[in-house]
């Protein structure tokens, strides 16, 4: 099971949001990139970023961040936020990253996202990003009302490489990752699911490791790393063990 420690972007800055309120924001840190070199140096392979104002504008705002992380990291770069169309998706590729996350594309305009995955294959991501069950999307500011099962499904036998889950009531504020909303999920679909939100130690991750052969493929971590409450090398100790 893949551990993503996260570094997610607002104006330059290594941030966390509650649940997904950019006014809401407590700052980490300012070098992207010396964050990245720490996760390597705790051992590190995956990345989880993410452009939380592209989220928002639809488009990419903190490129240069993004470029100097991509640079830094030896290991595996997956990067989500405002990234809309194919030339977007194109030029990620070509400057490293390995996995792009489409969000608010998946639920306006799958076919793109289908034909994405097609054409870079194990490179989509699809982010099904929940809010009382259905998905939200432009950064979390819209919640429609399609149910996340649903959306999930349309991108069966797409090609996509994993489904991106996150419980936005939970995310980056340490109450626990939603398992059993997760597992159910995972045991809907045959995608691998990657776990986010509201991780809060050891125990979430060593509880969904268990279940890394049910679809469970890995789990994106933030604030408990920038806290001080999981310790990064453990967590991908216990995740290799799955």
């Amino acid at each position: 099971m893949i551990i993503f420690p996260a570094i997610d972007l607002k104006a330059g800055q290594v941030v966390r949001l509650a649940e997904g309120d950019m006014d809401r924001a407590t700052v980490y840190g300012d070098d992207p990139a010396a964050q990245a070199m720490l996760f390597a140096e705790a051992g590190a392979q995956h990345l989880h970023v993410v452009d939380l104002d592209g989220s928002f504008a639809g488009r990419t705002e903190n490129r240069e961040a993004v470029e100097a992380i991509i640079a830094a990291f030896p290991g595996h770069v997956q990067l989500g936020g405002g990234i809309r169309d194919a030339a977007g998706v194109e030029g990620w590729f070509k400057l490293g990253v390995s996995r792009v996350v489409m969000g608010s594309a998946a639920l306006k305009n799958p076919e793109f996202v289908k034909e994405m995955a097609g054409e870079w294959e194990g490179g989509i991501v699809v982010a099904v990003d929940a809010k009382d069950g259905m998905v939200a999307t432009e950064g979390w500011s819209d919640v429609s009302d399609v149910p996340v099962v649903d959306l999930a499904r349309r991108f069966e036998d797409a090609g996509v490489a994993s489904l991106l889950f996150t419980d936005i009531g939970r995310d980056g504020l340490l109450k626990g990752a939603n398992i059993d909303a997760t597992l159910e999920l995972a045991r809907q679909v045959d995608i691998p699911v990657i776990a986010s939100g509201g991780v809060k130690g050891l125990d979430d991750i060593h509880v969904l490791s268990l279940h890394a052969k049910e679809g469970i493929e890995g789990v994106i971590t933030g604030r408990a790393l920038y806290e001080g409450k999981l310790d990064l090398a453990a967590a991908i100790a216990i995740g290799a063990r799955a």
